[in-house]
């Protein structure tokens, strides 16, 4: 690490550096919630002098402590990632994830530093601008649900970016082509004991984050499972005929099956000259993704 320091020292470059409060707030259930996100000034904690009133701070200053102990007191900092789940588990959700970047923006914008590092501007980069629904799972089933945009470039939520209480309506992809409005959903008639193989199999391809535990499609029962399930690997395919049959469990409607709180996804059209899901998804982000990353 001393070396690498020096290497970065010598050429005036950043640390770089990810934090994420919402995962000490996932992986210890008695982490003071208020203190995950900007609220722990009724009780702060102290560190000597100095005082800390959320957890995003803390760790902050626990890279800046430990630059100064190595002899890089100065070094400046970058926070390449920092943000909120939406989905996948209990704590994942919208309004948490609003909250919590709105706090953050207001925070890093009003350019009071951490205590450590007071009246000094923070360089942080949010993550992320949309879902990844191929993403690994491994570290828990919210790490496909840290977009602050949807997969067809629909804001999630207000977020105003000057930190200042202004309106925090984002810019949307706009002229958006989605396949037909149709969805694969559980054929009431077919043959039940077979189930289970084929929701397993659907969700092996297909993401279905949303119907675990405490995540947004968990209350929808059994039968809207199994419909949550196959209509997302019908989706996934592009609507393929062939892929909504699932041994007669599977069958095509054009009524929309989402709920209040759960939404049956329609893929987005493959635009000409493009060919594969990800192709389909460039389209509606091109203006998204340079606005996002100049809005700072």
């Amino acid at each position: 690490m001393k070396d690498l320091l020096s290497l970065l020292d010598k050429n005036q470059a950043p640390f770089t550096v990810n934090i994420y409060p919402y995962l000490s707030l996932q992986q210890n259930p008695n982490f003071p919630k208020d203190y995950a996100f900007f609220d722990g000034a009724a009780n702060p904690i102290m560190d000597g002098s100095h005082v800390y009133t959320n957890v995003f701070d803390a760790n902050y200053d626990l890279l800046v402590s430990a630059l100064i102990g190595i002899g890089f007191p100065n070094m400046s900092i970058i926070v390449g990632e920092v943000g909120w789940p939406t989905d996948g588990e209990m704590s994942a959700n919208i309004l948490s994830a609003q909250k919590f970047n709105q706090e953050l923006l207001k925070h890093v914008l009003s350019n009071i530093g951490t205590p450590l590092r007071p009246g000094l501007p923070l360089e942080v980069y949010l993550f992320a601008l949309i879902d990844e629904d191929q993403k690994s799972i491994a570290p828990g089933n919210f790490e496909r649900h840290w977009g602050i945009f949807t997969f067809d470039g629909q804001s999630k939520y207000p977020l105003d970016l000057t930190g200042q209480g202004q309106n925090g309506s984002l810019l949307k992809a706009s002229d958006v082509k989605y396949l037909p409005f149709r969805w694969c959903v559980l054929n009431p008639d077919g043959d039940m004991s077979k189930l289970a193989e084929n929701v397993a199999y659907a969700c092996t391809y297909a993401d279905c984050t949303a119907l675990t535990y405490g995540s947004s499609c968990n209350s929808i029962g059994g039968p809207g499972n199994a419909s949550y399930a196959f209509n997302s690997y019908y989706q996934l395919t592009n609507q393929n005929a062939d892929s909504c049959y699932f041994e007669g469990l599977g069958m095509v409607t054009t009524a929309d099956p989402s709920t209040d709180s759960c939404k049956f996804m329609i893929e987005i059209a493959l635009s000409s000259g493009l060919r594969g899901p990800s192709a389909s998804l460039l389209m509606p982000f091109a203006g998204l993704i340079a606005l996002f990353f100049f809005s700072f």
